[in-house]
């Protein structure tokens, strides 16, 4: 070795003493670095390049320490460390060293391959190996690509380096026959000996960094959607008051989508029954026409009295008759839904479906700090059980409320039949009850869009909504309306059979093609329509049935709440107070009373709600009143027919009517043209008073039939029991029932109904 070798190379050993002392870093032995063997370099070569090695190492650990957060790609050398690399390297010359004796093997080995001209080493090993740095370099990438420190992808860009393509260089020409077998392997440092091994274990770190690159860009971009649109929603909560509660999140975020979907009853008011009051000295189950009853009496005697009314509609308390008959007849704006639902009554004057508006009540979180009480109306809340003896309500997700009074309202249900809660869905869908606004709503949508509807009974809902549909079809060139029944004539149950049949007839001329004595016997969905066979072999194509065949009470406290049911009537067995426990009263559809005069009874007017609510109000502030009220009904059948009724109007009991006909030659009603008392000509035992020319059977779905058919004006029909009074029903006659009421309550026999009916002024 000469004198200025053994000078470059103290040279260099001190300069990396000098590194290593500057930084202070302890040097560990590297378990990776790879020999290479090189023609040109002795083993102080060899051992620079590993002390140089082990100094870069060290340094980008001190980096990649002092810089922890750039963590996504691989960081390589500044350009420091670059610079001094290179003045090293480069400066120094190839050392001529022999290699050492455990190295003499190989040595011969490369260097007779590299003397034939034919070996894929021709122009010698040192010639085709990469330079030192492009070595150390793809070394440390492989070093550092399983173990090392991790930089910003943005600079790793900005350098516009492919850490993998020294690699990819040294594979293509590996197999292009340039280096022997392991070669590049071993260049590429741990990944060595299988050929281009090293290239392999890189182009796969490459792969799974970039696939880690792309799910973290895709994981961002669905987090900033998620936070972009929470905030929105929060916005939209803040403006427009918050959310109302659970499932908030698919629903619109505005006062007109949290209003939709509360009646839709996706969310309750509150949102949280942990909210309402744990105690309320007076306690309303249900939301209809007698809770609201009760409430003003409750009010009315006790003035800073604080109610709860826990109701499973979605809705303020509203009255229910309209939605049959006022509300058809009075126009509406085209919106869906009516924010308003206003109609116009028989005095003319007009006025909305609910009660009172929602500025009325107060809101439930507050109701215990209200100083001079009110009511409050927890929307949305099923009540599972009643403790009387506790004095605890139970709702359905377990929170529980104590009271000192209770009153049970919960109404009664629309019945379906069987043939259709069984049917499939398709069918389902095309097939509705009829009891609230919503169904108002969507009734009236069909009749706008001029669709076909059925409507099944002959009821007070059944007759009182396919007259009204019928006017409403002919107001807005709507489609045609069909009523289905098993019985002869409409309201059969409640009108003689011959006033029943009359009234059908008056029904049809209205616009309504009614089917009677006919039964649904399949249905099945036909593309937009359903196709309903019925028993008498006809066929119709409806796009919505209607079913309108009577409710049933809702008693399903009964059983938890160990609460007697009537099983003949239905309803819950109450005392003349309206009393089913101590401290618990009934009112309204669900209650089954005791009359004094017709015994025992479950009655479903509005007139009853009203007045039983009204009483149990009265008794749960102390009253302790009987129930002894005789209450009333009305049916509007279109401009012709309009009656009301009170006691019990059935029409199995014996009749009596008497009617005053129109004049021939005035025009008004005369008793000239009455005639002598006749039985009906069905044999029955209904007697009316008739005119006899008049009478007639024959009715069609003919609009346009002219049959002559009589016209039983204005009368009076009395339903006898035991030759008593017990019903009497005014026919288009009004504001006489308080008289009727004072007939029946005198329970006594009467020898000429005649002069009784003078007393109702039939004629005037």
């Amino acid at each position: 070795m000469n004198l200025w070798t053994a000078r470059m190379v103290m040279h260099s050993f001190s300069r990396q003493a000098h590194i290593l002392a500057k930084h202070r870093i302890r040097v560990q032995p590297s378990q990776h670095a790879a020999p290479v063997f090189d023609l040109q370099r002795s083993c102080h070569g060899k051992l620079y390049d590993m002390v140089k090695t082990r100094s870069l190492l060290a340094r980008t650990k001190s980096k990649a320490q002092k810089y922890p957060n750039q963590n996504v790609c691989v960081h390589r050398y500044i350009e420091e460390e670059e610079a001094e690399y290179d003045t090293d390297v480069k400066g120094s010359p190839p050392s001529q060293s022999p290699p050492p004796p455990h190295l003499q093997d190989k040595f011969q080995e490369y260097k007779s391959q590299a003397a034939d001209p034919k070996s894929q080493f021709t122009g010698g090993y040192a010639k085709h190996m990469s330079t030192a740095k492009d070595v150390l370099k793809s070394s440390e990438y492989d070093r550092h690509s399983a173990t090392g420190p991790l930089m910003d992808c943005n600079k790793h860009q900005q350098r516009n380096r492919d850490p993998c393509e020294q690699f990819k260089k040294m594979r293509l020409e590996n197999e292009q026959g340039k280096y022997p077998p392991g070669g590049a392997g071993a260049a590429g440092g741990p990944g060595g000996g299988g050929g281009a091994g090293g290239g392999k274990d890189c182009e796969e770190a490459n792969k799974s960094l970039k696939f880690k690159c792309l799910m973290g860009a895709l994981a961002a971009l669905v987090a900033g959607g998620l936070i972009a649109w929470f905030l929105t929603s929060t916005k939209k909560d803040e403006k427009s008051g918050g959310a109302a509660g659970g499932g908030a999140g698919v629903i619109e975020n505005t006062p007109e989508g949290r209003k939709r979907a509360q009646l839709a009853g996706l969310l309750t008011s509150p949102d949280s029954s942990e909210k309402l009051p744990k105690h309320v000295p007076y306690l309303i189950i249900g939301g209809g026409t007698a809770a609201f009853s009760a409430f003003r009496s409750i009010k009315s005697n006790d003035a800073k009295a604080k109610v709860l009314i826990i109701s499973n509609e979605n809705r303020k308390p509203y009255m229910r008759p309209p939605l049959s008959k006022e509300l058809w007849y009075t126009p509406n704006a085209n919106e869906d839904p009516i924010k308003d639902y206003r109609f116009k009554q028989w005095t003319g004057s007009e006025r909305s479906l609910f009660f009172e508006p929602d500025e009325f009540f107060v809101d439930p979180e507050k109701l215990e700090d209200s100083v001079n009480g009110g009511i409050a109306v927890a929307q949305g809340f099923s009540v599972k059980k009643v403790d009387a003896q506790s004095r605890t309500v139970t709702l359905n997700d377990g929170y529980k409320i104590t009271y000192n009074e209770c009153l049970i309202a919960t109404g009664c249900a629309p019945k379906n039949l069987p043939m259709f809660r069984d049917a499939a869905p398709n069918v389902r869908e095309k097939v509705m009850v009829y009891r609230t606004p919503d169904d108002f709503d969507r009734l009236r949508r069909y009749a706008t869009e001029k669709r076909t509807i059925t409507i099944v009974g002959n009821g007070f809902i059944g007759s009182e909504l396919a007259c009204s549909l019928a006017h409403y079809s002919k107001e807005n060139g709507g489609g045609k309306v069909y009523q289905i029944f098993q019985e002869g004539g409409n309201m059969s149950k409640v009108l003689p059979n011959y006033l029943s049949r009359w009234t059908m007839a008056k029904m049809k001329n209205q616009g309504v093609c009614v089917i009677p004595n006919a039964s649904i016997k399949s249905a099945t969905r036909d593309e937009e329509s359903l196709k309903l066979e019925l028993n008498n072999g006809m066929t119709l194509l409806s796009d919505i049935v209607v079913i309108c065949v009577g409710c049933s009470p809702n008693t399903n406290l009964a059983s938890p709440s160990k609460l007697e049911v009537d099983r003949s009537l239905g309803g819950f067995v109450v005392n003349a107070e309206l009393e089913a426990r101590r401290n618990l009263y009934v009112a309204g559809d669900a209650s089954c009373f005791y009359d004094p005069l017709l015994g025992r009874r479950r009655v479903e007017h509005h007139d009853h709600s009203v007045v039983s609510g009204k009483l149990a109000g009265e008794n749960m502030t102390g009253a302790k009143k009987p129930y002894v009220h005789q209450s009333m009904f009305w049916s509007d059948l279109g401009p012709e027919i309009g009656y009301e009724g009170i006691g019990l109007a059935d029409s199995s009991l014996p009749t009596v009517g008497i009617f005053a006909l129109p004049s021939a030659t005035e025009g008004r009603s005369s008793t000239d043209n009455l005639t002598e008392n006749r039985d009906a000509d069905d044999g029955s035992k209904h007697t009316i008073i008739v005119d006899e020319k008049s009478q007639t059977d024959a009715v069609t779905c003919d609009d346009d039939a002219n049959e002559e058919q009589p016209n039983y004006g204005r009368g009076v029909i009395f339903y006898l029991k035991n030759e008593k009074i017990v019903g009497v029903l005014l026919w288009n006659l009004f504001n006489r029932v308080g008289l009727a009421r004072t007939i029946i309550n005198q329970n006594k026999k009467y020898d000429d109904l005649n002069e009784v009916a003078k007393l109702f002024e039939i004629h005037s």
